[in-house]
């Protein structure tokens, strides 16, 4: 039995609509004010955590930039004078009147820690540059500054 449609039983193509008349959608059917509504909250939640991340970063940066360091450490140069001698440079810049303590090591071609002190610094100046003794158990071959502490007072 042949199923194919007779030319009694064809239907008509539908009938082209207007390309100027818009074809709504049924009613009901795409909820467009509530994603108006929902992409507004979400647009005003993204402000906020970018305003929020912005401020972080802000405070972050400028606690940083803005903390005062008290007594601020080098070592430029240092030179190895005997097995158990290291010469080195300090250099330290301080707010006027503050004093401490330097820590400085020095390790051995091996990377083990040969030597090691602490030089105090005057409260004298602004700034600190003197040329240190180490005293090392083996010889050194490197000069580190490990940081410098303000007394306290």
């Amino acid at each position: 039995m042949d199923h194919s449609p007779t030319p009694e039983t064809r239907t008509a193509p539908p009938a082209a609509t207007s390309a100027a008349a818009p074809v709504a959608p049924p009613a009901g059917r795409y909820s467009r004010a509530d994603d108006r509504a929902a992409d507004r909250r979400l647009r005003v939640a993204a402000a906020v955590c970018g305003v929020l991340f912005l401020g972080l970063i802000a405070w972050l940066g400028g606690s940083y930039l803005l903390r005062e360091t008290k007594l601020n450490g080098t070592v430029p140069t240092f030179q190895t004078v005997s097995d158990t001698e290291v010469q080195l440079q300090l250099s330290v810049r301080k707010s006027e009147g503050t004093s401490g303590v330097c820590t400085v090591r020095s390790q051995g071609t091996d990377g083990s820690v040969v030597g090691q002190s602490d030089f105090q610094v005057p409260a004298a100046g602004s700034s600190y540059d003197e040329v240190v003794t180490l005293r090392t158990t083996a010889r050194g071959t490197t000069a580190e500054l490990l940081g410098c502490t303000p007394d306290k007072g």
